[in-house]
């Protein structure tokens, strides 16, 4: 399996809107970061989004993500959520073309239409009831003349699943209020994603220990009250043990570049675009 990060900044995005600091000015392209999520690949072909960024069309066409299984997500702040609907152009992808009637209403003149095809959306019972109230046009159904709604069938995520050859158990994390991290296996390999925590109970813990790879969360230097700061990002990557670890949502406070050179053995900063196997 392969976890691609398809954004690794904060809630605004580096660069930030109207600032001209050293980071946002950086002409480093892994200090461009767009908002937080990721493409898991499996090795039998199937694949899945962990959630769905307000840039997750533009990091989709970049890095030609064309298949898409299922959805997971971690929580419902919209910097993680707000490009759900982007989901339709995969209801379309994934679904069946079938003859219509060229003068049915929105069929204009065409003579076969898509049906598309809903894509399970794994995620707590907390952030599937916030989804419904955020977008509560998401259905089953992509609309009557046409896919103009997203398609989705929430399953929760607190039970284990499996996207394909994945094997894939939530894990819960505080980010100020419940939130929920992942952990994927395939054969003896386990990667875990918790991009967005500030908290990490003991339970969770020894579930995350000795992962091979593991992704988290760490905003900056400063302490913050729902993200972990670097100091406590590396004592929980201490506890945890995993063969490797890349520290992500990153604000605009540091060059990645600096960071690298900077950062303890095993521990790198991670950047958009960056793929990872466990």
């Amino acid at each position: 399996m392969k976890l691609k990060l398809l954004g690794t900044g904060t809630s605004v995005g580096v660069p930030q809107i109207g600032c001209s600091c050293r980071v946002c000015t950086s002409t480093d392209p892994r200090d461009k970061r767009r908002r937080c999520g990721a493409y898991l690949t499996a090795a039998d072909g199937a694949a899945a989004l962990v959630d769905t960024p307000p840039e997750l069309r533009i990091a989709c066409i970049e890095y030609g993500i064309r298949k898409v299984d299922a959805v997971m997500l971690t929580h419902a702040h919209m910097d993680h959520v707000a490009a759900f609907d982007d989901i339709r152009r995969f209801n379309t992808i994934n679904g069946e073309t079938v003859p219509c009637d060229p003068s049915a209403p929105g069929a204009n003149g065409r003579t076969s239409r898509v049906i598309g095809k809903p894509l399970k959306c794994y995620a707590t019972p907390e952030t599937i009831d916030l989804m419904h109230r955020i977008f509560p046009y998401i259905g089953l159904a992509g609309g009557r003349n046409g896919l103009f709604r997203p398609q989705a069938e929430f399953v929760d995520a607190t039970r284990p699943f499996a996207v394909g050859s994945v094997e894939v158990e939530a894990v819960r994390v505080e980010h100020g209020f419940p939130c929920c991290g992942y952990i994927f296996r395939e054969g003896a390999g386990r990667i875990a994603y918790i991009s967005d925590c500030h908290d990490i109970p003991d339970a969770s813990l020894a579930r995350l220990a000795g992962v091979d790879t593991l992704v988290l969360d760490c905003l900056r230097v400063r302490e913050h009250s729902t993200h972990l700061s670097l100091a406590r990002a590396l004592e929980y990557i201490d506890r945890i043990s995993p063969g490797r670890a890349y520290l992500t949502h990153f604000c605009h406070d540091f060059l990645h570049a600096e960071w690298l050179e900077m950062l303890p053995k095993g521990v790198e900063p991670a950047y958009d675009g960056l793929e990872t196997t466990p």
